[in-house]
């Protein structure tokens, strides 16, 4: 069943996991190029994304051989254990327990990196490497958030359509400014992500064993409701925790 809410939530759980992947890749690509040269950053990234089609040229045509039942419950088992382990680090970020992602310190390691091997004879190389690496390692993982969301309800298209306009978003933006984007907030976007792959998880494993929702696609509201409510408190209550922690060391 197609209705607006379900072309909405996966048009958009796509472009959100989308884009805080294209900007980590964005980052390595602006460093190596930069700092060593534009050329192997290109190359790197055009490489990666040839692997990248040929990867989803050859998983499209396997899903359709899948009954949708067995792809749902699959694909929504993947899509808690995926989206836990985003939300899981968002809440440890948000209370305090590990530090912020910042797209500005990675892309100062990764142009320190490269100034050491700059005089290397191999230093286009190993620039090239880099750019593909960020890019090849955070495509799959575009390319998963795209198939996750998009197949267990045959709306490809339309998830595809998110990743798309998330990747077209970055590369404006990061041509136009000529520098990390810092300024997205990415932490913030992981927890929205990652509440959102989650909440995609728990409605189609839930479709994929023959359970029939409430309100149908609409039901994804009151299940993202739920998972952020728990977030939060969780993000209250160990930042409680490690309040006290702090006094107690005090």
């Amino acid at each position: 069943m197609t209705s607006v809410t379900s072309i909405a939530s996966t048009i958009s759980a796509a472009f959100l996991g989308s884009l805080v992947e294209v900007v980590e890749a964005f980052t390595i690509i602006l460093a190596v190029g930069v700092t060593q040269s534009w050329k192997p950053a290109f190359i790197g990234t055009g490489a990666a994304l040839v692997v990248l089609g040929l990867l989803t040229i050859t998983l499209g045509p396997l899903l359709g051989l899948i009954p949708i039942e067995a792809l749902q419950f699959a694909i929504g088992t993947l899509l808690i254990l995926f989206g836990l382990r985003w939300l899981r680090k968002a809440i440890l970020r948000a209370s305090g327990y590990i530090a912020l992602h910042d797209e500005e310190k990675a892309f100062a390691k990764e142009s320190e990196s490269l100034r050491r091997h700059s005089a290397d004879q191999r230093a286009n190389l190993l620039a090239g490497i880099a750019a593909f690496k960020a890019v090849l390692l955070e495509g799959i993982e575009v390319v998963f958030i795209v198939i996750a969301t998009g197949a267990g309800q045959g709306m490809m298209g339309y998830a595809s359509i998110g990743a798309a306009a998330a990747c077209i978003l970055v590369l404006i933006v990061g041509l136009f400014v000529h520098k990390p984007l810092s300024s997205v907030p990415e932490n913030s976007l992981k927890f929205v992500v990652g509440l959102l792959l989650s909440a995609f998880g728990i409605f189609w494993t839930g479709e994929g064993i023959g359970a029939r929702w409430p309100g149908a696609d609409l039901s994804l509201i009151p299940i993202f409701a739920a998972l952020a409510a728990f977030s939060s408190l969780a993000v209250k209550g160990l930042r409680q925790h490690r309040f006290a922690d702090e006094g107690a060391v005090r």
